[in-house]
């Protein structure tokens, strides 16, 4: 009898020495998991990045001809306002022949000639309005909306061959035009 309680003595503190060890060793193995798979995933995501980052880098420096999308680059670096007065003239003058392409239900190849000379025309334009005074610049931002909301218009409305659209919105681009032409 008496040997009985040393033993249960004896095997106590080693078992609850061992349970408070592993509990230790259970909370610091959750903690390493939660830290490894919150890295693994971080580690995970820096590489989605990477690699869609490089894709589309490397889409926009191997793709010399851009997609049959709007290009509204904003300027032309070291061009001068005369080349920008003449670029703009001769940029709509190319806007304005898509008609012959409207009338025959060119659709397609209307849209890529719009697309075409309107970004060209965008840049042109917009470096006019950049080199212009301060008290002219509003006046001529608000053309330039009309001009490109119409073009965004004509493109939409060529492109589901809505016919009275696509000629309300030439309509409206050829008096933009007008109006721009004659304050530059």
């Amino acid at each position: 009898m008496v040997l009985r309680p040393l033993v249960l003595r004896a095997n106590l503190p080693h078992v609850s020495a061992t349970v408070s060890s592993h509990q230790k060793h259970s909370s610091e193995s959750r903690e390493v998991t939660s830290s490894l798979t919150q890295s693994k995933l971080s580690r995970r995501i820096g590489a989605i990045a990477t690699m869609a980052s490089v894709l589309l880098a490397g889409d926009a420096v191997f793709n010399k001809e851009r997609a049959n999308g709007f290009d509204f680059g904003y300027v032309v670096p070291d061009q001068t306002i005369e080349q920008a007065e003449s670029g703009v003239r001769a940029h709509a003058r190319d806007l304005l022949e898509v008609k012959p392409l409207l009338e025959s239900e060119s659709w397609k190849l209307a849209q890529k000639e719009l697309r075409r000379s309107s970004s060209y025309l965008s840049q042109d334009f917009y470096t006019i309005i950049n080199n212009r005074p301060g008290s002219q610049r509003p006046q001529l931002r608000q053309i330039y909306n009309k001009i490109f909301t119409n073009v965004s218009s004509l493109d939409y409305a060529a492109r589901d061959r809505d016919e009275a659209r696509v000629w309300e919105c030439y309509n409206n681009i050829v008096i933009a035009l007008d109006d721009m032409l004659s304050k530059i």
